[in-house]
């Protein structure tokens, strides 16, 4: 089993399109991180775990499931990189490949230590764009290669039946 953990604060201030959202609306950059990340859980099959930390959003620590992704706003006092450090420790084990998606090069240095592997922000950036290219791809395909017609038939005979429905013989 593959898990991603991710510093959600992280990503909005690394990836520019979130950077030019949260100056406008903090919880729309929020939401759209985690469908970005949702279609990534969906499309790799990963756990998926954003932890944004307390100092956006107070009050006791708060989970919830967005899609199939885990979102954790920690408590506060609490950062999203002891958390993450907690979360490494309980999840890692001989079956599970550990990633943690930050930029933060001390946070790096000690979830390596921890034996978790990581993701820089442009890394995971870039592997989320990838992916929604490779669902466009498979969508138009599957648009293109499917029949409007509920009776499977090949090629050959829809042409027949179109040029019968327009009246060419």
């Amino acid at each position: 089993m593959v898990v991603l953990l991710v510093d959600g604060y992280n990503m909005i201030g690394a990836w520019e399109e979130l950077q030019r959202l949260k100056d406008q609306d903090l919880g729309q950059a929020r939401d759209l991180l985690i469908n970005q990340l949702a279609e990534y859980q969906a499309f790799t099959g990963d756990r998926v775990i954003i932890v944004f930390d307390a100092y956006y959003v107070r009050g006791l620590e708060k989970k919830q499931k967005d899609h199939r992704v885990e979102v954790i706003y920690t408590k506060e006092n609490e950062t999203a990189d002891e958390c993450i450090e907690k979360l490494v420790k309980q999840v890692k084990n001989v079956k599970t490949k550990v990633y943690v998606a930050t930029s933060d090069y001390a946070e790096q240095r000690t979830i390596f230590a921890q034996g978790a592997l990581r993701k820089s922000a442009r890394e995971l950036y870039i592997e989320t764009k990838n992916i929604e290219k490779e669902i466009e791809k498979e969508v138009t395909f599957h648009k293109h290669n499917q029949s409007s017609s509920r009776i499977p038939m090949n090629k050959e005979m829809r042409d027949l039946f179109e040029k019968w429905r327009r009246g060419n013989k």
